[in-house]
């Protein structure tokens, strides 16, 4: 089935990270794919050492809207490997952590990360998650869940912490 996480909201990632650690505990195989982020999140170590194959972006990555075209170029070309990998490999969950924002910012094939998504939502377990999913992700979802903001402390000027916030 198909899961979306989305919204303005914190949580997204941590719901997707908490499914693919029930998953692995009953020996499922995992694909947790990051995109648009650098792999220094603190799920992801805890992930690899879970066993799940864990795909992200290189440390230092930017905004796109700050990447040279070679930049944008570049992370486009990781993110479809990763996609490349999914088709590849024998997977029971498969996590798309942004998958969203990299749809729309146009780092991402599109029609690559439909066609996997589709495929295989009727037999195995795929979670997209991001803020503005794409119209065919909410009609293709089996479970939707959106993440609202009521109160955030970033709005009192408290920056991201570590442990929590990444």
């Amino acid at each position: 089935m198909l899961h979306v996480y989305f919204g303005e909201g914190k949580g997204k990632t941590t719901a997707a990270a908490g499914l693919a650690v029930r998953a692995l505990g009953h020996g499922q195989k995992v694909l947790f794919f990051q995109f648009l982020k650098s792999g220094t999140s603190g799920e992801l170590s805890v992930l690899r050492q879970a066993r799940a194959e864990v795909f992200s972006g290189k440390a230092g990555t930017k905004f796109v809207s700050q990447m040279t075209a070679e930049e944008k170029q570049e992370t486009t070309r990781i993110h479809n490997g990763f996609l490349a990998n999914a088709k590849e490999t024998e997977w029971d969950l498969l996590v798309l952590d942004e998958a969203c924002a990299a749809v729309r910012a146009g780092v991402i094939d599109e029609e690559m990360l439909r066609g996997i998504v589709l495929e295989n939502r009727e037999r195995k377990e795929i979670v997209i998650t991001g803020r503005n999913p794409r119209q065919w992700m909410l009609e293709a979802a089996d479970y939707i869940t959106e993440m609202k903001c009521v109160r955030h402390p970033y709005t009192l000027g408290i920056t991201a912490r570590e442990g929590v916030e990444f």
